[in-house]
C-alpha cells in the first residue's frame, strides 16, 4: 500500500527546490498567464513556448486585450507554435471570460471547464496551481509517473488506464498539503526525471515509493505508444512578388490544416505533387514563367508534407482574392513554419516570423 502523504510531501519538497524558473511561474501566480501558458504547452515543447510566451503577453497583457483583438492578430502572435486551433480556442476563451466573468479568470472548477478550449486537465491545473484547490490533473507525464509508481504495465492511452490515472491523481491531490505544488511537481518530474527514455531514477524523490524501480521495470512501464499514422500531402507553392518586392499571399480556409493562416499561393494533392501546368493555369501564367527554387519535406505529428517551391517571373498576375504584402509586414499575419521556410527562400529570412 502506498503512503500517499509521504508521496505528496516528498514531491512538494523536491519541486520547491528543483522547479525550473519559467515565466508563468512568477509569484504571485497570474491566472491569465496560467491560462495562456497551459494552452501553449499542449503538445508543444517548453523551449518553444518560452520563445512565444513573453511576446504574446506583451502584445495581449490582459484578458481584455486578448478578447478585443482580431483572430488574425492572435494567429500572428501564435505563429510557429502549431496546432492553431488552440489559438482560436484561447481567443474565444478570453472573450467568454470578459462576457460572462467580467474579465476575471474564474477559480471554480466547473466554471473553468465551461469555458471554450478548457478541458479537465487545464481546469484542474489553473484551479490547483493558481487558486490552491485540491483538483487533480492528468497528462502524459503524470500518467507515466503514476504507472511507474504502481508498476502498471497497461497501455498509457487505454480508456481504463486514463480512468485509473484520474482516480489516483484525485486521491493524491486531495491528500496534498499544497495541491498546486504537488501537481506542478508531478508534471516537472515527468518532464525532467521520470522521462520516457533516459530515466534519471537516481534523482527521483519518489524512488523509494516506486514499484517499477523496485521491480526493475521502469524501461518497460508504460509500454511504448503505437506510432501515429501519418497522412502524406503534396504541396506546390509559388512565390510571386511585384515590382516593389511585395509578396502575394492568400488565407487558408477556416477549417482543416493550418486553418486561417496565410501562405503564398499553394496547391495541394494527397496522391501526388500538383502539376506545374495546373498550378500555372490557376495563377494565370504559363509553366515557363515558373522557376523551381527547391523542395523539402515538412513533418508533423499526423502528416508528412512534400513541398515543391517555385517562383513566378511575372508581376502582372490577377490577385484573384489574394493580397500583396510587404515581407517586412509578415509578422502581422499568421504564417506556418513551413510557409516561413518557403518565403525564406527569397533571402528575406530576417523578416519572416519564426
Amino acid at each position: 500500500m502506498h503512503n500517499d502523504r509521504a508521496i505528496t510531501d516528498a514531491l512538494e519538497s523536491w519541486f520547491s527546490t528543483n522547479a525550473r524558473g519559467l515565466p508563468w511561474r512568477a509569484e504571485p501566480r497570474d491566472p491569465y498567464h496560467a491560462l495562456v501558458s497551459e494552452l501553449m504547452l499542449q503538445q508543444t515543447q517548453v523551449s518553444r513556448v518560452l520563445e512565444k510566451f513573453g511576446p504574446f503577453i506583451e502584445r495581449f497583457p490582459t484578458v481584455h486585450d486578448l478578447a478585443s483583438a482580431s483572430e488574425d492578430e492572435v494567429l500572428a502572435m501564435w505563429s510557429g507554435l502549431g496546432y492553431y486551433r488552440r489559438a482560436r480556442m484561447l481567443h474565444q476563451c478570453a472573450q467568454a471570460i470578459v462576457e460572462h466573468h467580467d474579465g476575471i479568470v474564474p477559480s471554480d472548477l466547473d466554471k473553468l471547464r465551461s469555458l471554450p478550449g478548457i478541458g479537465r486537465y487545464t481546469a484542474g491545473s489553473i484551479a490547483s496551481i493558481v487558486f490552491g484547490q485540491h483538483a487533480p490533473i492528468v497528462d502524459g507525464n503524470v500518467t507515466r509517473v503514476l504507472q511507474r509508481l504502481h508498476n502498471n504495465p497497461s497501455p498509457q492511452t487505454d480508456k481504463d488506464t486514463i480512468a485509473w490515472s484520474w482516480r489516483r491523481a484525485t486521491e493524491l491531490a486531495e491528500c496534498a498539503h499544497d495541491p498546486g505544488t504537488f501537481n506542478e511537481g508531478m508534471m516537472e518530474l515527468g518532464a525532467t526525471v521520470c522521462t520516457p527514455k533516459n530515466i534519471r531514477c537516481t534523482r527521483c524523490p519518489l524512488r523509494e515509493h516506486c514499484a517499477a524501480f523496485e521491480a526493475g521495470t521502469t524501461e518497460q512501464v508504460p509500454p511504448p505508444k503505437p506510432r501515429a499514422k501519418q497522412k502524406t500531402n503534396h504541396c506546390l507553392s509559388v512565390i510571386v512578388t511585384d515590382d516593389r518586392g511585395h509578396l502575394l499571399v492568400e488565407q487558408r480556409p477556416g477549417e482543416g490544416m493550418w486553418a486561417g493562416l496565410f501562405q503564398v499561393p499553394t496547391f495541394e494533392d494527397e496522391a501526388a505533387m500538383p502539376s506545374i501546368g495546373a498550378a500555372a493555369g490557376l495563377l494565370g501564367c504559363t509553366p515557363d514563367d515558373l522557376e523551381h527554387l527547391g523542395s523539402f519535406t515538412h513533418v508533423t505529428t499526423h502528416r508528412i508534407i512534400e513541398f515543391a517551391v517555385h517562383r513566378c517571373a511575372r508581376t502582372d498576375l490577377d490577385t484573384d482574392g489574394r493580397r500583396l504584402v510587404d515581407p517586412e509586414d509578415l509578422h502581422t499575419l499568421g504564417i506556418s513554419n513551413a510557409q516561413a521556410r518557403i518565403v525564406g527562400m527569397l533571402g528575406s529570412v530576417d523578416t519572416i516570423p519564426r
